[in-house]
């Protein structure tokens, strides 16, 4: 391996052989670039606040990426790959300042048919799909910040969202069939990965190459309703949360369970959640409304909101209040709160949790398929006091045999994967050989 240079920087040198293409210099821009969400983490606001880039670059197509490449490899600056920076844990801050690439221009949608469409990093998620709803067709899964997010940011730093209690993690097999990437080779080079070959790069934080074109599966369009059931007692609410996920004959988008008091920081919700209840926010086809309100009088449910596909955007969108935008409300409201993402398998670990913590640790639910099962993950809202402590809730969850993706570090293989993937570093010796890609996110790169 060959490592980057310290030698000074010819940024002017740089600019002149970029000529032709957009690149943002004013310090204002370029630091608001290089920042994403990551204050949602009290460790990173102090770890990641001062990082930033020296330049901004937006290419329009991938001969101007290469270009880019080209230059970054020529003077050994690190190059930083960004979407609309909507994660959470720092997986586009540039930690040694050089190059941002600013993917958002690259917009282009080569192809859309029925079940597969190929995209352009930068396309955003809600432009997509007012496309692929013409012909019947939707992104299979979706962050709540789908507004504003872009295709290739959610595979290079996402991982679940809406459409996860259907098809599971973006690193499941078959969620992605293909990718274009440019290597940062001394002379850069375009690879096409295609099947399990897409895992080399697929939620690697951009550390593995330059993603310049995916090909994504699709799922057929439901006409979904929006629900809000609300219940008495948080049990019912998240036996109600696994019995819904476990009914295969109930189509669904999303099942979320918020345990009082989150609600009461969904102030556009407040008419329909009354004080000190714990509800479900569920996107259900509407031709499963009946059925469905059979499963909620079991529960001891009441649907208090119901929002039907023709009246589209009116209103409220309950899924701005899901995921991690249940964390966003939060802190709009409580900035000390802060979150976890845990896997519990069991509503029996779940019960364990709720009763141990109570209103430090607030159970947030959003169910999801890992292994062809429906089982609750926790984005639970964490009352925030020392990193001890949080270090201290983290550890008791762990060994009682929850999993924890922690989102307080910006290390790859230190939040969600916990081990070193051989494949992934391996791609990164032969496509990175200096080193150069978001350098200092991955572990396996900097032990070995």
């Amino acid at each position: 391996m060959k490592s980057i240079t310290t030698k000074p920087i010819d940024w002017d040198g740089i600019k002149r052989e970029l000529s032709g293409i957009e690149i943002i210099t004013d310090p204002v821009q370029v630091a608001k670039l290089s920042l994403d969400y990551y204050h949602f983490s009290p460790i990173l606001q102090t770890k990641l606040k001062h990082k930033k880039g020296d330049l901004v670059v937006r290419p329009i197509d991938e001969t101007e990426v290469i270009k880019i490449a080209q230059k970054c490899v020529k003077y050994k600056v690190p190059l930083t790959v960004r979407g609309a920076g909507t994660g959470n844990y720092g997986q586009c801050i540039p930690l040694h300042g050089g190059v941002i690439l600013d993917t958002t221009r690259m917009n282009k949608i080569p192809s859309i048919k029925p079940g597969v469409a190929i995209v352009e990093p930068g396309v955003k998620m809600a432009a997509f799909e007012k496309i692929s709803t013409d012909i019947g067709w939707e992104l299979r899964m979706v962050p709540s910040t789908y507004r504003t997010a872009t295709i290739g940011g959610f595979i290079g730093g996402g991982s679940a969202g809406l459409g996860s209690i259907n098809y599971g993690q973006l690193r499941d097999r078959g969620n992605l069939h293909a990718v274009r990437v440019v290597t940062l080779e001394d002379e850069p080079r375009v690879l096409e990965l295609r099947g399990d070959e897409v895992q080399k790069v697929n939620h690697a934080y951009g550390t593995n190459g330059i993603i310049t074109e995916l090909e994504i599966p699709l799922s057929p369009l439901y006409p979904w309703a929006e629900i809000i059931v609300v219940f008495d007692d948080f049990t019912s609410a998240a036996k109600f949360g696994q019995a819904l996920s476990d009914s295969d004959g109930l189509m669904k988008k999303l099942v979320s369970i918020h345990a009082a008091p989150i609600p009461s920081y969904f102030t556009a919700l407040s008419s329909y959640i009354p004080k000190g209840k714990h509800c479900a926010l569920v996107m259900l086809a509407e031709f499963c409304l009946e059925p469905f309100q059979d499963l909620v009088g079991e529960y001891n449910g009441q649907i208090t909101y119901h929002k039907t596909t023709e009246e589209g955007n009116k209103g409220t969108n309950i899924a701005e209040f899901t995921w991690n935008h249940t964390t966003l409300h939060a802190r709009s409201v409580d900035p000390n709160i802060t979150y976890l993402q845990t896997f519990f398998f069991t509503l029996d670990l779940v019960e364990q949790m709720y009763a141990h913590f109570g209103d430090e640790v607030m159970m947030h639910l959003e169910f999801l398929r890992v292994g062809g099962k429906a089982i609750p993950a926790g984005l639970q809202l964490v009352r925030y006091t020392t990193e001890e402590r949080l270090n201290e809730i983290i550890r008791y969850h762990e060994e009682r045999g929850a999993f924890i993706a922690n989102p307080h570090t910006y290390i790859l293989e230190d939040g969600g994967r916990k081990t070193i993937e051989p494949e992934q570093l391996q791609f990164k010796k032969m496509v990175d050989p200096y080193g150069l890609m978001n350098p200092g996110k991955m572990r396996a790169w900097m032990e070995k």
